[in-house]
């Protein structure tokens, strides 16, 4: 019976993933356009809950709204706001996740706090009531365990465990189960520690011991739970030499961001829910990379990219895959890009420059862990103006969707072809999150609505595709043109920090 029920399982969800390829997704909703509701600021955080009956959104505002349908109306995806918390952070909300299996919702914030909300009955089944809820008497946890902003959360399958990561560079383990006080110096050791800050953390529901962090650095980091130790030395009040284990470290090579002196970081990661192994990050002034914690390391770290294909980023059609050499000149989309920084500096100690600068950028903690390199790269969208975060869509897993600085959604296939740009925001999107099981995804970013997307019978009226081509290219010239901006810079901090420190004369 067990065996059946999988089969079924598996065939239904390769029916709605074969059906997904088809749909003509619109824009069905605006969450929070009337006077009478909504956020007053940017909204950076989307989460479904409750299987998906439940959207939970926070921002600017510092308010966590919790999105339900309401069963009375004849509207398409009805959902109403009529519970609001007023989460008592200090600071911009960054994530907010509600624990599986309870009515807690957990909040993290730049003000470095992590804060859990008992919702009560408004986190159950049942019609939307009208509520607003002061942290004075919703808040049951307030850990000051981060040393700087926090920025993500992950949950598993419990309603007392959930990973957060921040800006002092920490992923730790919380279990609400246990007591400490954050005053006197008693929070657990973190998970892990890095000697950079970390802006994203993900963790697959069918591998929760895995999880993969990434931040100011070019690499992400694949670490496992069962073989993470402690900082002893740190706990004894010695300098601790990091017993933490990496299993993989994924980046690319030079010619994609990797050593050309611009510094890219990685502004989201996201591990599929559907097989586990797949991994998006997403980099700053570049595209997004899939990768695989299944795929080999390259020796030596200096293979040839020769297994790296590149989106066809300009075309909507199926298009046969290319292959990427190590000359950066082979990347379709970065052509403006190359032309303008070739040109950017006709001084030959440019490289001087870049290298007395690296005192200014976070060593690799695990630069002896080999490197995985990408299997596809997504490209067209503009990712330099804020944090993007990146994510799966569809049933398996099958579509890649990043947010992007034109304020447009771009969904691309597994396989590299642009599927559709749509538009999700008046100046820019950052955060797309897929509905558990239905064909519907949320989107938010710079406005303070949330936009809800589905399947719709006519002509998509918010799809941009026929504009694709202009619209990339000028999020490439714009990308180009930051990113020349910011070479001078280095290269300008870099001459000035030479000028500060000269080189002493004995007396």
């Amino acid at each position: 019976m067990a065996l059946s029920a999988t089969r079924n399982a598996r065939s239904h969800r390769r029916l709605l993933s074969n059906r997904w390829s088809t749909l003509n997704f619109d824009r069905v909703n605006v969450l929070g356009d009337d006077a009478s509701y909504g956020h007053s600021g940017c909204v950076n955080a989307l989460s479904w809950a409750r299987d998906g009956e439940i959207l939970l959104s926070g921002g600017d505002d510092r308010t966590v709204q919790i999105w339900r349908m309401d069963p009375t109306s004849d509207d398409a995806y009805p959902f109403v706001c009529r519970s609001i918390i007023q989460t008592g952070h200090l600071a911009n909300i960054f994530n907010a996740q509600m624990l599986p299996h309870s009515s807690k919702i957990a909040t993290v914030a730049g003000d470095g706090q992590v804060r859990v909300h008992e919702v009560g009955e408004i986190g159950h089944s049942g019609p939307p009531a009208s509520s607003l809820l002061s942290s004075r008497h919703t808040c049951t946890h307030r850990l000051h365990c981060h040393d700087d902003r926090v920025k993500r959360i992950t949950t598993e399958d419990s309603p007392h465990l959930f990973l957060t990561v921040g800006e002092d560079g920490t992923v730790r383990q919380h279990d609400l189960r246990t007591h400490h006080s954050c005053n006197y110096g008693a929070c657990p050791p973190p998970l892990l520690k890095l000697n950079f800050e970390l802006n994203t953390l993900s963790l697959a529901p069918l591998t929760p011991f895995q999880f993969v962090v990434a931040g100011e650095s070019s690499y992400g980091y694949l670490f496992d739970r069962r073989q993470a130790g402690r900082f002893l030395q740190e706990e004894k009040g010695m300098v601790e030499n990091g017993m933490t284990h990496c299993i993989r470290r994924f980046g690319r090579t030079s010619g994609f961001g990797g050593d050309d002196g611009t510094r890219e970081h990685i502004s989201g990661s996201r591990l599929s829910s559907y097989n586990s192994h797949e991994l998006l990050l997403s980099y700053h002034a570049d595209g997004v990379y899939l990768y695989s914690t299944r795929d080999e390391p390259e020796e030596n770290n200096m293979a040839s990219t020769s297994g790296l294909l590149s989106s066809d980023a300009q075309s909507s059609k199926p298009a046969p895959a290319k292959r990427v050499r190590d000359d950066p000149s082979s990347a379709s989309d970065d052509e403006m890009d190359i032309d303008i920084d070739e040109h950017a500096s006709d001084d030959g100690d440019e490289h001087d420059f870049f290298q007395r600068l690296d005192e200014y950028t976070p060593r690799d903690s695990y630069s002896g862990v080999p490197m995985v390199l990408p299997r596809r790269r997504f490209a067209g969208a503009r990712n330099i103006a804020t944090v993007k975060d990146v994510n799966f869509l569809g049933p398996e897993d099958e579509f890649v969707a990043s947010g992007s600085d034109c304020g447009n959604i771009f969904i691309w296939r597994k396989d590299g072809t642009l599927h559709n740009i749509l538009e999700g925001d008046s100046t820019t999107v950052n955060v797309i999150e897929g509905h558990p099981h239905l064909p519907l995804f949320a989107a938010s970013g710079i406005d303070t609505t949330v936009k809800l997307f589905a399947p719709v019978s006519g002509p998509s009226v918010f799809s941009r595709m026929s504009s694709a081509e202009s619209i990339i290219a000028t999020n490439v010239m714009r990308r180009s043109f930051v990113k020349l901006r910011r070479r001078d810079f280095t290269a300008l901090l870099a001459a000035v920090a030479a000028d500060e420190n000269p080189q002493c004369n004995p007396q």
